[in-house]
């Protein structure tokens, strides 16, 4: 280990200069937090992790709790224990103006704020200085110039980390010259199938100078050089036929990277259900892992499949834990069934060495598992369904991981399935390594509106009335967010079980009540009411009234219903595909905010009898819903972003995200009115930084009305407020990552547009001289 300098703090320029000062004074300058991040870099990283995040070998010494271990004691305490023990092989192995340098940086990178003067070593100054919470600011940007051109910060999970916080804590791109923000490259996938892939979804990953992503119709793997953006190797499955059955053709979300027994790997699932385990270097499926680099995954879940017919696959990048590797599923949308009897959803770990099976989850519980006793009259036997579509989270070393759960088959009608049905629409934690559960919790009990758990949760620790708490924070399409001791499932905040209309289909047994936590405040409104309807002018309110009439209206959970002469079904919101959606949130560990992306969208649920669809005896009506003169049938903002504060679960703030769309600017109904901003009907990926929060507005390429934006903006992600944008050109369909190379930061991110191959576009800042 190198010479290990302790995070402890010393004392200040003058003797006795801030004996009466607060730590968040300005007690350091800008240009000694410099210093003090080149020699942390060389002497501290090793143990304490380039972000100050801690590892096996070193506590963490930036975020919440860090500022809580060390409130109300003094700088001089945090001084000596570090000199009296750091570095680990020689205490005291650097000199006081070394230690007050890192000092600087380790209170820069904690948001304290900076001053004009120096730390130095004068004791008796630092110890009437107390710790204290910084005054709810960002890090001041230490500048291009702080990074070391040799020094590189990678990306190397789905979402940034295991947790899926999709945070860095890199700051080379900040509020000080954000507005320079230019594109690096781009990199097409034109080529990648027989015709154009628009929404290209893929979040690439980084290791060791190049970025690993899918692309087009058979999901190719691409190894693209990180600064240049050239494509370096391809790697291909035709899967003919069995691909042909895909449930979910195309790029998918992305791939997996792990480092096993010294061999870099790449992971990936094809859209026949295949894993592929291929070498770094060069792309070539690796021997030793299945049968020559391939697991068949319908072969290893525990039922009988037709391998060529069975619908069965995965959009999203399998999770590497503790060496072992975690597959989900995906099925075609569940509205309307062929059949009632549909594959399960069974949940797989292998071995990531050697791609051997380890243990498998099953989502539906079998005779004599845990929850079997949900499920009545057999309905366990051939129900399927249940998968795991979206990406997971996992904590290594709680050894756990955690499964954000879809509806049991069908969507929308359980008259064949009743019960509570565990484990369906559940976040279910999972020893990783043997696959046994640990913990569940229900969303929804017997799913009738497709509320599957659409993104991974979040994994972060929270400070709730003094107590730390290590959290996991699930995201749902309807607009709530379930927070758990993510040790036990224990909820932070108390969770009601409240009535809830019932179902009037016949054969359909709706439950009850459901869970409603108490926090965080709602993200999105719940529920289709006379109050929320379209009233941007009288008359277009009075046309969504009329269309709304024809309808059940309801507050959430109001049940589909069946198509009669005086009833078109039951108006939702947020519909099916959100609220919130596969692009998640994300959260920053260092103030605890969650920020999500939503829209404000209603849905119809007809249900009807239809033997020539399916066996089932009633399906989703594919009849689609109108809004008032094309207009949508909801009140704006239809899309929007929210920073919610996981500390107090309260909203600390709400921006509308995009301008209002250029047709509805244009509408023949608003001629004359000025409109509020009101966002697109569309949700974005997001990305957090040390200092900024990043949000496109959303590709418009998977809802009804196709709208969507072309700007990507970075915002005070305290405050929301725009601090400047950049237009891509080309709409932002995926989650952006970022990474340093060369002292340079990079923001790459999925973008497309109708008829336009999906490409990758790489923004950054040029460095200064």
């Amino acid at each position: 280990m190198k010479k290990l300098v302790s995070l402890f703090l010393f004392s200040l320029s003058t003797y006795g200069a801030f004996a009466n000062f607060s730590i968040d004074s300005g007690i350091y300058s800008i240009s000694q937090a410099r210093n003090g991040q080149s020699i942390y870099n060389s002497e501290c990283a090793i143990c304490h992790g380039k972000e100050l995040d801690g590892s096996e070998t070193g506590p963490d010494l930036a975020g919440i709790a860090f500022r809580d271990r060390w409130k109300d004691l003094p700088l001089a305490d945090f001084f000596n224990i570090t000199k009296q023990t750091m570095p680990v092989a020689n205490p005291a192995g650097l000199t006081d103006r070394e230690y007050m340098d890192v000092i600087a940086f380790i209170l820069n990178r904690n948001a304290y704020a900076v001053g004009e003067k120096e730390l130095s070593a004068h004791i008796s100054a630092i110890e009437k200085v107390l710790f204290t919470d910084p005054a709810g600011r960002a890090p001041l940007s230490l500048g291009l110039e702080n990074s070391d051109d040799e020094e590189m910060v990678e990306w190397l999970h789905h979402r940034g980390d295991p947790g899926s916080m999709n945070y860095s804590a890199l700051d080379l791109i900040n509020q000080s010259n954000v507005s320079n923000l230019k594109v690096a490259w781009q990199w097409t996938s034109e080529n990648f199938g027989p015709s154009p892939w628009p929404n290209l979804q893929t979040t690439p990953l980084m290791a060791n100078g190049i970025l690993y992503a899918t692309a087009g119709l058979r999901r190719a793997v691409v190894a693209i050089d990180a600064i240049t953006g050239e494509t370096l190797w391809m790697y291909r499955l035709d899967e003919g036929e069995r691909g042909e059955n895909a449930p979910r053709k195309g790029p998918g979300r992305g791939v997996a990277y792990q480092t096993i027994n010294g061999q870099e790997t790449i992971y990936v699932i094809s859209p026949g259900y295949r894993l592929i385990a291929l070498d770094a270097a060069d792309g070539r499926p690796i021997e030793s892992f299945g049968e020559n680099g391939v697991v068949d995954l319908k072969s290893n879940i525990g039922q009988d499949l037709d391998y060529i017919e069975s619908r069965i696959g995965s959009s999203s990048p399998p999770i590497v834990v503790n060496g072992v590797i975690i597959v989900g599923s995906a099925f075609p949308s569940g509205g309307a069934p062929p059949t009632k009897e549909m594959p399960l959803g069974s949940v797989t770990g292998y071995d990531a060495a050697t791609g051997e099976l380890v243990w498998i989850f099953n989502t539906i519980p079998q005779a004599g598992e845990y929850g079997n006793e949900t499920w009545q009259n057999d309905s366990w036997k051939y129900t399927g369904n249940a998968g795991v579509w979206t990406p997971m989270s996992a904590d290594p070393e709680l050894g756990f991981v955690y499964l954000p759960v879809e509806a049991p088959t069908g969507d929308f009608y359980g008259g064949h399935r009743l019960g509570d049905n565990l484990f369906g629409q559940s976040l279910v934690c999972l020893d990783a390594k043997t696959g046994e559960r640990v913990w569940h919790f229900q969303t929804i009990h017997h799913p009738l509106w497709d509320y599957d758990l659409p993104a991974p949760p979040l994994l972060l620790n929270i400070k709730v009335d003094g107590v730390e708490i290590p959290a996991v924070a699930q995201i749902t399409k309807q607009g709530f967010t379930f927070v758990f001791d993510r040790r036990n499932g224990k909820p932070v905040w108390p969770i009601d079980e409240r009535p809830v209309a019932k179902s009037t289909i016949p054969g359909e047994i709706s439950s009850p009540t459901q869970p409603f936590p108490s926090l965080p405040e709602l993200f999105e409104p719940q529920g289709v009411t006379k109050d929320n309807l379209n009233n941007l002018t009288p008359e277009i309110y009075e046309e969504a009234l009329r269309i709304a009439s024809g309808y059940t209206m309801g507050s959430i959970y109001t049940p589909p219903s069946l198509i009669t002469k005086g009833n078109k079904g039951t108006l939702v919101a947020p519909g099916s595909v959100g609220g919130a959606n596969w692009q998640g949130a994300v959260a920053d560990p260092d103030t605890g905010l969650m920020y999500i992306s939503s829209t404000a969208s209603a849905v119809a649920y007809g249900m009807v009898n239809d033997p020539d669809r399916s066996n089932m005896r009633y399906v989703k009506s594919g009849a689609s819903l109108k809004g008032p003169f094309g207009l949508p049938l909801l009140r704006p903002p239809w899309g929007r972003i929210t920073a919610i504060d996981l500390n107090t679960g309260k909203i600390k703030w709400v921006i509308a995200n995009g301008d209002t769309p250029l047709d509805i600017q244009a509408h023949e109904k608003l001629k004359g009115i000025t409109l509020p901003r009101t966002g697109h009907d569309d949700r974005a990926g997001l990305l957090v930084t040390k200092s900024l929060l990043f949000a496109g507005e959303g590709s418009g390429l998977y809802t009804n009305s196709g709208r969507g934006g072309t700007k990507f903006r970075a915002h005070d992600k305290l405050t929301g407020e725009i601090v400047t944008e950049i237009d891509l050109g080309l709409r932002q369909t995926g989650v952006p990552m970022t990474y340093a190379i060369q002292g340079q930061q990079y923001i790459v991110l999925a973008a497309g547009a109708p008829n336009h191959s999906g490409e990758l576009i790489a923004l950054t800042v040029e460095k200064s001289d």
